[in-house]
């Protein structure tokens, strides 16, 4: 394993689906503003031009909020692990990882910490299957060489 090889996953299904919702949401909303005209129902008030506006805007805010699950990340180098979630971002050498972990009916798979805590990893979701799994090989590999590395520097080879 050489040190500059590096891992650089990001969910994929998830991605596509938040991506596609965030498009029809959008184009929902803007149907909906062009057909905001004339009265309000009972006849005390009228939708204007704002209201129009207005729910343009929400259709952008609602695509935005959906946009969010497109955020999850991870990047690995031989030095150590970046991961990015929905709320939040965490950079780990190597030397604080234990293993990385996907058990079975795991919706993500997770790094477990010498400190016995577990580090989601949601870039790589159970959705993605094969995907996910090569990731975690690859995660492994690369925490691996590092601990082949470390033993070595230990028995001073």
């Amino acid at each position: 394993m050489s040190e500059t090889e590096s891992v650089h996953l990001r969910p994929h299904r998830v991605r596509l689906v938040c991506w596609v919702s965030a498009a029809v949401l959008f184009v929902v909303f803007s149907l909906l503003a062009t057909t905001l005209s004339g009265a309000t129902g009972n006849g005390y008030g009228s939708f204007q031009r704002g209201d129009q506006i207005a729910m343009v805007g929400l259709g952008i805010l609602g695509a935005l909020a959906l946009l969010i699950f497109t955020r999850p990340r991870v990047d690995a180098t031989a030095r150590g692990v970046r991961v990015r979630n929905l709320v939040g971002s965490y950079e780990l050498p190597w030397e604080v990882v234990r293993g990385v972990r996907f058990d079975r009916g795991a919706p993500w798979a997770s790094l477990e910490l010498h400190d016995d805590d577990l580090l989601p990893i949601v870039a790589l979701q159970a959705a993605d299957k094969e995907r996910a799994v090569e990731g975690v090989r690859a995660l492994r590999r690369l925490h691996q060489a590092h601990q082949a590395r470390l033993a070595e520097g230990a028995t001073g080879r």
